[in-house]
Parts: structure tokens; C-alpha cells; sequence
């Protein structure tokens, strides 16, 4: 293998990965959009349920949690991703 060969071949798996981590970091922006989302939409002030200890710090880790669980499935990850992919 000659020496340009090496380089190139380090350039493209160099590239590669920047492609991956542009593809994590777009799914954890959709994740942050959606943890909005399932916050407001799980946000309850029903008198019949009073407020408990520690319902606070549950709630938001179910929140988070969900919010992981469901990124990259409403294509916003994607959108994002297909938009900036070409200029890494």
C-alpha cells in the first residue's frame, strides 16, 4: 500500500465518522424537541392526584427517558441528518 492509498483510506474512515456522530447528535436534538413535546403533553394538575415526594424527579426521568426512546421515529432526526450530512 502506498502512502496516498493510506491517506485516502484514513479520509474516508475519518469521514464516516463524523457521518456517525452527525447522525447521534441529530437523533439527541430530536430527542430535546420530543422531551418538550411528552412534557407539556404529560404535564397533569388534576386535583384528584395530589402531589407526591420525588413525583417531580420521576416524572422528568420518564419524560427523558421517553423522549430517548421515541427519537428517531418521527423523522425529524432524519430531516436534519439528510440536510447537513453534505456539508461535514
Amino acid at each position: 500500500m502506498n502512502v496516498q492509498n493510506l491517506q485516502m483510506q484514513n479520509n474516508i474512515s475519518s469521514h464516516q465518522e463524523k457521518l456517525q456522530k452527525l447522525k447521534k447528535v441529530c437523533k439527541d436534538f430530536e430527542s430535546e424537541i420530543l422531551n418538550f413535546y411528552v412534557k407539556q403533553a404529560l404535564d397533569s394538575k388534576n386535583p384528584l392526584y395530589p402531589k407526591s415526594p420525588g413525583e417531580g424527579i420521576y416524572k422528568s426521568m420518564y419524560q427523558e427517558e421517553l423522549s430517548k426512546e421515541l427519537s428517531g421515529n418521527f423523522g425529524y432526526s432524519e430531516l436534519l441528518y439528510n440536510f447537513l450530512k453534505d456539508r461535514v
